[in-house]
């Protein structure tokens, strides 16, 4: 069964930084994209950036490049998002998110909420 489990949210002043972090099981990152997607309040759901550790590839949406840093650790079977530089309009809940090659997005965390505001 596949499960995925966010940490790491809270508020944090404009500048600051915050490290997200979402424990998987179910499967492994040598096998599986995993993706950081989040939703602003009164928002829909904006893609954040994956990792393709297979491929020892990442991608960025243009509102986070050079700002964020997603990454793993295979070893404690999580994924990790580094968000540096953080501004008001990255207050939202943060969701980590396993794809499935023509499903979407079929398997979500339960979310953590990140506020950024002084």
């Amino acid at each position: 069964e596949v499960q995925l489990v966010e940490s790491g949210g809270g508020l944090v002043q404009p500048g600051g930084s915050l490290r997200l972090s979402c424990v998987v099981s179910g499967f492994t990152f040598s096998s599986s994209a995993v993706s950081w997607v989040r939703q602003a309040p009164g928002k829909g759901l904006e893609w954040v950036a994956s990792i393709y550790a297979y491929a020892s590839e990442t991608a960025y949406a243009d509102s986070v490049k050079g700002r964020f840093t997603i990454s793993t650790d295979s070893a404690k079977d999580t994924l990790y998002l580094q968000m540096n530089s953080l501004k008001s309009e990255d207050t939202a809940v943060y969701y980590c998110a396993k794809p499935i090659l023509g499903l979407g997005y079929p398997y979500w965390g339960q979310g953590t909420q990140v506020t950024v505001s002084s």
